[in-house]
């Protein structure tokens, strides 16, 4: 795991340069004024972004709370008959706080929280914190009311767990795992996180933290194929077409 630039071009606004400033100033990051030969923050489209330039044609890497499909899933998806839903134990009026303890780009924090739940997401990647940050900061423009059901904690979640000073019902664990079929969009995003963070080898590490901590219980979300978390067993699995969401109990 491993800091990048932030990228600030002299072609870009006044306003955006100032921006990007902010960015590397809050999280420390160093800045780059000539272009980058890999990876570095910049803005597109106004958004915080993960550049490869040495990859020029494409796109950077972006928490987007905003964009077409997480609308669309909010919109339009399965609500609490959702297996994701069933797995944290979303029902009726019960929606649990849930701790999203390997949160990535955000997708699924947000499908939690569009079923109600209040969602705090612990990253350990000062990178991948500050994609977060910028996408809850553009979140809170255009729904605020969406806003205010996440909590960004910046630390390792295996030690975080254990020092959280907030009731946490669920934790949601989903470490990265090869992919056997990837989209494009998935090939470019892992590609950015494996360099980013290289690979998840503690992963094993969480669940043991996150049993403790859960005042309910644990959903570990995997690839249908994989073995379970740390080789132990849930006590009950809910299988989408792709996924597999196992649960443990908690030991709390």
């Amino acid at each position: 795991m491993h800091n990048i630039p932030v990228f600030i071009d002299e072609t870009q606004s006044e306003e955006q340069q100032n921006q990007l400033k902010r960015v590397a100033e809050h999280w420390q990051f160093s800045v780059q004024n000539t272009l980058p030969a890999g990876l570095a923050l910049t803005l597109e489209d106004g958004k915080l972004a993960v550049k490869d330039f040495s990859e020029a044609k494409q796109q950077g890497v972006f928490v987007d709370f905003l964009s077409g499909s997480s609308v669309y899933r909010q919109q339009h998806g399965g609500g609490k008959k959702e297996p994701i839903a069933k797995a944290v134990g979303v029902k009726g009026q019960e929606v649990p706080v849930v701790l999203d303890a390997t949160p990535g780009l955000g997708r699924d924090a947000f499908v939690l929280a569009s079923l109600g739940c209040r969602v705090v997401m612990m990253e350990r990647s000062p990178v991948v914190a500050a994609l977060l940050a910028d996408g809850l900061h553009r979140l809170a423009e255009q729904a605020p009311e969406m806003e205010e059901k996440f909590r960004l904690i910046y630390g390792n979640s295996i030690e975080g767990m254990n020092t959280l000073d907030e009731q946490i019902d669920v934790v949601y664990l989903d470490p990265m795992f090869p992919h056997r079929k990837k989209s494009a969009l998935v090939k470019k995003e892992m590609r950015v996180f494996q360099q980013l963070l290289g690979s998840d080898d503690d992963a094993d590490s969480l669940l043991a933290p996150a049993r403790e901590l859960a005042g309910k219980r644990v959903v570990v979300k995997r690839p249908a194929y994989a073995e379970p978390l740390a080789d132990v067993p849930p006590a009950m699995a809910i299988i989408s077409k792709k996924h597999r969401f196992d649960v443990y109990i908690s030991t709390h």
